[in-house]
C-alpha cells in the first residue's frame, strides 16, 4: 500500500482525534456495511516487537464496547497483507484482552478481493468494504449541488466526501483529493467544514505517495484548515525519511560529507546520528 512512511506528528494525531473520530463516533460507519459498537476514540497503538515493512497500521478505534476497530486502507490485494494484519491483530489481543474488528478498505483498484485466510488450526476473516461499488462521479456531483445549494450534510455525506477519492471516479485519484479538499472549504457549516478538510487530509496519506501529499498540502495551504498544524506533519515526515536515509547511508559506512550532499540534514545532525548508531 502507497503511503507516507512514517510515523504519525503529535499534532497530526491530534488533528485527526479532534475531527476525525469525532464524525466516526455519530456515524458509525453503518451505510458502508461496518457494522460495529459506535466509535468511542481514536487511540495510538505502539507494538514495538511488530515488524510493519515500513508503515504503521493505519487506524486502530476503542469502540464503547470495549473492543477494538481495526480500519486498514488497501490500493492493491495481495493476500500476504493479511498475514501481517493477521499478525498484528494476535499482537494486539494478547497485549490488551481485546476482541478486535478489522476491515479492510480497498479502493476503486481492487475489483475483487479475498479476505479469508485459513491456515488450518485458525481463520481470520476480516470484513471489506470496496469502493469501486461506489459511484465517485454521481456522489462528488450530488455534494457539490448539496453544498452549494447550502443544504446541510449528513454524516453520509460527510463520509462519502473523505472517502471521495477512493471511490470509483474518471479523475486521478490525487486530483480527486485536492478536489474534496477544495469542494470541502465551501462547506457553510464551520465545523463540518474543519472536520472534512482534517479528515480528507488524514485519510489521503494512506493511499498518497509523497509527492502526491505535496500537492495536496499546497491545496489544504489555501482552506482556512490550521495551516500550521498541518504543514509541521508533512514536514516532520520529511525530515523522518531523511533521517531514515542518512541512517541507511551511515550504515553503508558512506562518508558524512557525501552524506550532507544526499539529505536535507545538517551535518551535525548526522554526527548525532552516526554517534547513535555506533553506541547500539
Amino acid at each position: 500500500m502507497i503511503k507516507l512512511e512514517t510515523k504519525i506528528s503529535k499534532q497530526y494525531r491530534d488533528l485527526i482525534q479532534k475531527h476525525v473520530s469525532g464524525l466516526f463516533k455519530d456515524s458509525a460507519l453503518e451505510f458502508y456495511g461496518i457494522k460495529t459498537a459506535k466509535i468511542k476514540e481514536l487511540i495510538n497503538v505502539e507494538l514495538p516487537d511488530v515488524v510493519v515493512k515500513g508503515s504503521s497500521t493505519d487506524f486502530i478505534f476503542l469502540l464503547e464496547d470495549d473492543t477494538y476497530l481495526h480500519l486498514e486502507f488497501q490500493t492493491t490485494y495481495n493476500k500476504d497483507d493479511l498475514i501481517r494484519f493477521a499478525a498484528y491483530d494476535l499482537r494486539l489481543y494478547a497485549r490488551d484482552g481485546r476482541r478486535i474488528i478489522t476491515v479492510v478498505v480497498y479502493t476503486a483498484d481492487v475489483e475483487a478481493a479475498d479476505v479469508e485466510l485459513d491456515i488450518g488450526s485458525m481463520v481470520y476473516r476480516p470484513g471489506k468494504v470496496m469502493m469501486v461499488d461506489y459511484d465517485g462521479n454521481k456522489i462528488y456531483r450530488d455534494l457539490r449541488k448539496k453544498i452549494k445549494a447550502g443544504l446541510d450534510l449528513t454524516d453520509e455525506d460527510m463520509l462519502n466526501l473523505i472517502f471521495l477519492p477512493l471511490m470509483k471516479h474518471t479523475i486521478p485519484r490525487d486530483e480527486l483529493a485536492k478536489n474534496s479538499i477544495k469542494l470541502a472549504n465551501t462547506i457553510p457549516d464551520k465545523t463540518k467544514r474543519d472536520v472534512c478538510l482534517a479528515a480528507v487530509f488524514a485519510f489521503a496519506s494512506k493511499y498518497l505517495n509523497e509527492s502526491e501529499m505535496e500537492g495536496l498540502k499546497e491545496v489544504v495551504r489555501m482552506t482556512d484548515l490550521v495551516d500550521m498544524i498541518v504543514e509541521e506533519a508533512v514536514e516532520e515526515a520529511i525530515e523522518d525519511r531523511e533521517i531514515e536515509l542518512a541512517r541507511d547511508m551511515l550504515r553503508d559506512n558512506e562518508p558524512i560529507e557525501k552524506i550532507v550532499r544526499y539529505v536535507r540534514l545538517d551535518e551535525g545532525t548526522i554526527v548525532r546520528l552516526k554517534d547513535e548508531l555506533e553506541a547500539e
